[in-house]
């Protein structure tokens, strides 16, 4: 096993990796069953997987456990379901000493952690991630959201989990797809500052996607220990430090958009694109070698990931794809910063990117692409 720490004071918390944790659940999620109760928010798909084992144990174990399913798929993180989870909550009695559990993909965890923010003023909860992405990234951290019309996580809180409970054999039921969606945030910690990892995930990328125990542990345990570090120097993202988390992200929240915030496009798979499409920009600004950017777009695409925008199913032009960024939260006195880079390693926030150039550089992958 692998304990990490988030070192935020008095919100510190640890991070176990465990390959065959939910084997043991009860033992692990004990300290945090206030009353002999635990309150468990999951999707149907992963309930339907794993749901049962975990039932029985915490049934051995003499913890009471009750169950809320919601649908599965990212059309889930909205004020709808949000409001059923919460009226949900407060219907079993919730008090602000129990504890939710959220168990599932980054959708389960975003919807859980802002619930637990928002009821009786602040409930604890604890993270039990299903899918690599979540794994690797949303489950730390404390950023929790839904979607909007107006666009991707625009209304959320944060809200740090007082545990992070992760176990790598459970990536085992995922889709293919969506482990490679999930890859693609393991290898966005090598761009951000750790170009040898970015080497590593070159070497051993195939063997993390085909689920080989200790490349899939190396990973995770790589990819945390990153974000843990970068969090616990911003943790609400006040610095540009913890804004490095977000490369690929203003390219693939206005993909996502574009596609309809579903199936059509993961969030991974936007974000990989998303990073493809920040170091081509950056090569375009001179700030780096296109070399660079083609290496990126290589190692996706061997990784059968989609690298441009035709892959991604992405028809709107530049000018709209740049509306859609319009609504990033990160938008401040009319300008939106950038996550642009000077190599694989050197990320950086840019502070001075005009749109109109964004909109132009879009249309020209367009052309390029077909």
């Amino acid at each position: 096993m692998a304990r990490l720490n988030i070192a935020l004071g008095q919100r510190s918390y640890d991070i176990d990796v465990e390959a065959g944790a939910l084997d043991d659940v009860a033992t692990h999620i004990a300290p945090w069953a206030k009353r002999g109760r635990s309150l468990w928010v999951t999707d149907s798909t992963v309930a339907r997987h794993h749901w049962p084992r975990i039932a029985a144990q915490l049934e051995a174990a003499g913890i009471a456990a009750e169950l809320h399913v919601v649908p599965a798929g990212e059309a889930s993180k909205s004020w709808a379901e949000l409001a059923r989870l919460t009226d949900w909550l407060l219907g079993a009695g919730i008090e602000r000493s129990d504890t939710i559990f959220a168990l599932g993909g980054g959708m389960i965890g975003d919807l859980t952690g802002f619930a637990a923010s928002i009821v009786k003023r602040g409930c604890d909860f604890v993270q039990v991630p299903t899918t690599l992405l979540a794994q690797v990234d949303s489950s730390v951290g404390g950023k929790t959201a839904i979607n909007t019309a107006a666009g991707k996580n625009l209304v959320g809180a944060f809200h740090q989990p007082r545990f992070v409970l992760i176990d790598p054999q459970v990536l085992a039921t995922l889709p293919p797809r969506e482990m490679r969606a999930g890859y693609a945030e393991v290898v966005k910690y090598g761009l951000i500052d750790d170009a040898p990892f970015f080497d590593w995930c070159e070497a051993y990328g195939a063997d993390v996607l085909a689920g080989e125990p200790q490349a899939l542990d190396h990973a995770i345990v790589t990819s945390v220990a990153a974000k843990a570090r970068i969090v616990g120097e911003d943790e609400r993202e006040t610095k540009d430090r913890r804004a490095l988390l977000n490369l690929g992200h203003t390219f693939g929240h206005a993909l996502e958009a574009d596609t309809g915030f579903g199936e059509r496009l993961l969030h991974g798979e936007a974000v990989g694109v998303g990073m493809v499409l920040a170091l081509r920009y950056s090569a375009r600004r001179g700030l780096c070698d296109l070399a660079d950017a083609e290496r990126v777009a290589a190692h996706f695409g061997a990784c059968a990931m989609p690298v441009t925008l035709h892959d991604a199913g992405v028809t709107a032009d530049g000018a709209a794809l740049v509306d859609h960024m319009r609504h990033d939260k990160k938008m401040a006195g009319g300008t939106l910063p950038f996550l642009l880079a000077r190599g694989i390693g050197q990320t950086f926030v840019c502070h001075d990117v005009d749109l109109a150039d964004v909109a132009q550089f879009l249309d020209e992958q367009h052309r390029q692409a077909r």
